[in-house]
């Protein structure tokens, strides 16, 4: 089956935003990560310490679910759970080989920004973005509910 011909406007912004996925995809999966375990790996080195619960809460999943990924990683020394006093309640941490392996994440997609935007030259960019600014004015903004 051939892909489908894009040629309507918001058909090419799909397109583009497929590029920018893929590009993100692939960086994760070279270093053997699912995008949930990236993702929780990125929000550990934001908030170390965090529980299970807000991870569940931020990558909108169930505890259960969480605590598979977080044992997936623990085999691979890229987090660790500690009690802090509380043995209830454990904390979980990435360790230094989790934040390296994640190191470079936003270098990369920018790299993919730049080879989607190399046709076209700054003043095309400049309007480029424009554009899309008076049409995203107008829609609801992304939330993370």
């Amino acid at each position: 089956m051939e892909a489908p011909e894009l040629t309507t406007t918001l058909g090419l912004l799909r397109w583009v935003g497929w590029a920018q996925m893929k590009a993100g995809q692939d960086w994760v999966r070279a270093r053997e990560l699912s995008h949930e375990q990236a993702f929780a790996l990125g929000f550990l080195e934001a908030n170390p310490g965090s529980i299970q619960r807000d991870i569940a809460q931020m990558t909108r999943t169930s505890a259960a679910s969480v605590s598979s990924l977080l044992q997936g990683l623990e085999r691979r020394g890229l987090v660790e759970r500690r009690s802090d006093g509380d043995e209830r309640s454990k904390r979980v941490y990435a360790t230094p080989e989790g934040i390296q392996l994640i190191t470079g994440f936003e270098q990369a997609m920018a790299a993919a920004d730049e080879i989607i935007l190399a046709p076209l030259d700054q003043t095309e960019r400049d309007t480029l973005h424009a554009l899309l600014s008076k049409i995203t004015d107008h829609l609801p903004r992304p939330s993370r509910d």
